[in-house]
C-alpha cells in the first residue's frame, strides 16, 4: 500500500477502475470478489481505488482467475508466465486429455460441405453412428476423457457430414445424434475445466437440437451451456440462460403437457440454477432451487438418465451436497452426503459425491476423512479430481494445514493434481 499522503499513481487508479468494471460486469460485490481472492474487503476496496497496487504475478493471476478473464485481459501487456530455466513464455492453458477434441471443434465443416470439398458419403450408417454416440456418453460418464477425444476424431466429422447430406426423412435423427455428441463434449470439457470450449460445444448442441425438432434436447443443451458459464464465472449469463429454458417448461407443466422426460430437464435446470446461486453466495435462492428440484424428482420417483442428465432423487441430494459446500455449510453437506447411496449412478456422479464430501471435511479440518474421500473420488474420476479448481484448492489447504505432518498419501495426491503450483 502507498504511504499516507502519497498521490495515487494514475496507472494504479486506471487499473482499479478496470477491476471494478469487470467485477460489476460479473455481478460480484467487493466482498464476494475478496472472498474468491481470500483477501479482506478492505484490500479489495484499496485495489479498486488505486491505493493498493497489484504487482506480484501470482496475485494478478489470482485476481484474473476470480474475475474469469485472462491476465492479459486484466492487465494488457502483462508478461506471460515464463519457464524458470529458459525464460520462454509459456501458455496459461494446460494440456490434457481433450486437446485433440478442442482442436477439432476449433474448425467447422460447413464451408467444406458447401464447396463440395468433403467425402461424398459418411463412412458409417445412422445405426452405427448412434451406437458410437451411446458409447461416447458411457465414456463421458466414466470420466474416460482421453477415449472420448480419440473416438470423436472420426465420429464428429462423420456426423457433421451426415446431417448435411442425409435424406429429409432421416434428417431429424441425424441432427439429434449430432446434438447428443456436442452435449457429451460440453460435459467433458466442463469436467476438465475448459469452459470456453464447453461453451462452443453447448452452443452447437443447441443448434443441432433445434434442427432436430426436439425442444427437450434444446433444454439439455442449455443445461450444458449454464455449466460452461458457471465455470467461466459468468453468473449473470448462466442465470439468464437457465431462466430462458425454465420459464417455457414451467408454463408447459402448468398446462399438464410436460412429459416425465421434460420433468428431468426442468429439474436439471433448477439444479444448475442452484449452482449459479451458490456461486453468487445467495444462500436462500440456492436452497430454493434445490427444493424445486427435489419436488420434481419426487414426482418421477426414480433415478433416471434422460438426455444423460442423471436426474432423480439421488442426484438432487448429490447436488445439494455440492451446493452446501460452495456456501461453506460443511455440516449440512456432511449430513446430507453421508446418507446418500449413489451406487446406481455413473462413476462421475459417485466420484463427485466423494469429492464434495472431501471438500466438506477439509472445511472442517478433518484431514483424515477429507483425504480418504478425495482418494476415493480420484479412483472413480481421476481426471476430474486433478483438474477441478475447488478440489485442488481443498487439497492445497490440507497440505498447508498439515505442514510437516502431511501424510505420504496427501502429498502424493497434491503432486498428482499439481495442487501446490
Amino acid at each position: 500500500m502507498k504511504p499516507k499522503g502519497q498521490e495515487v499513481d494514475p496507472k494504479d487508479r486506471a487499473f482499479g477502475m478496470h477491476v471494478q468494471r469487470l467485477r460489476k460486469d460479473r455481478g460480484l460485490t467487493q466482498k464476494q470478489l475478496a472472498t474468491l481472492m481470500e483477501k479482506t474487503d478492505s484490500w479489495m476496496s484499496q485495489v479498486e481505488r488505486g491505493v493498493q497496487p497489484v504487482e506480484r504475478m501470482d496475485v494478478l493471476q489470482g485476481l484474473a482467475d476470480a474475475l474469469g478473464v485472462s491476465v492479459q485481459q486484466l492487465r494488457p501487456g502483462a508478461p506471460l508466465p515464463s519457464d524458470a530455466a529458459s525464460g520462454t513464455p509459456t501458455a496459461v492453458y494446460k494440456s490434457n486429455d481433450l486437446d485433440e477434441a478442442r482442436r477439432l471443434i476449433s474448425g467447422h465443416p460447413a464451408i467444406g460441405t458447401l464447396l463440395g470439398a468433403v467425402r461424398p458419403t459418411p463412412s458409417k450408417s445412422l445405426e452405427e453412428l448412434e451406437a458410437a454416440v451411446d458409447e461416447m456418453w458411457e465414456l463421458t460418464h466414466a470420466g474416460e476423457f482421453a477415449d472420448v477425444s480419440a473416438r470423436l476424431t472420426d465420429l464428429l466429422p462423420d456426423l457433421e457430414q451426415t446431417v448435411r447430406i442425409v435424406d429429409q426423412e432421416r434428417s431429424s435423427a441425424a441432427y439429434l445424434l449430432l446434438a447428443r455428441t456436442y452435449q457429451a463434449l460440453a460435459a467433458a470439457f466442463v469436467r476438465q475445466d475448459q469452459a470456453d470450449a464447453a461453451w462452443v460445444a453447448a452452443d452447437r448442441a443447441i443448434w443441432a437440437a433445434e434442427r432436430s425438432g426436439d425442444p427437450l434436447h434444446v433444454g439439455a443443451g442449455v443445461f450444458r451451456m449454464v455449466q460452461a458459464f458457471v465455470r467461466l464465472r459468468q453468473l449473470q449469463q448462466a442465470e439468464h440462460a437457465a431462466q430462458t429454458a425454465i420459464a417455457p417448461l414451467e408454463e408447459l407443466d402448468k398446462q399438464g403437457g410436460l412429459t416425465v422426460e421434460g420433468v428431468s430437464v426442468l429439474g436439471s435446470l433448477h439444479l444448475a440454477l442452484a449452482l449459479v446461486q451458490a456461486r453468487s453466495h445467495n444462500r436462500a435462492k440456492a436452497r430454493e432451487e434445490i427444493e424445486k428440484a427435489r419436488t420434481l424428482a419426487q414426482r418421477i420417483r426414480q433415478d433416471r438418465n434422460d438426455f444423460n442428465l442423471e436426474f432423480g432423487i439421488t442426484n438432487v441430494e448429490i447436488q445439494a451436497v455440492s451446493t452446501a459446500v460452495d456456501l461453506g455449510d460443511a455440516g449440512e453437506a456432511l449430513d446430507i452426503g453421508l446418507a446418500v447411496n449413489a451406487d446406481a449412478l455413473s462413476p462421475e456422479r459417485q466420484g463427485r459425491l466423494f469429492m464434495d464430501l472431501g471438500r466438506a471435511y477439509a472445511q472442517r479440518r478433518n484431514v483424515g476423512e477429507a483425504v480418504a474421500c478425495l482418494l476415493q473420488a480420484e479412483k472413480l474420476i481421476p481426471e476430474t479430481v486433478r483438474t477441478h479448481v475447488a478440489a485442488r484448492k481443498a487439497i492445497k489447504e490440507l497440505v498447508l494445514v498439515e505442514g510437516a505432518r502431511a501424510t505420504p498419501e496427501l502429498v502424493a495426491l497434491a503432486e498428482r493434481s499439481d495442487a501446490l503450483e
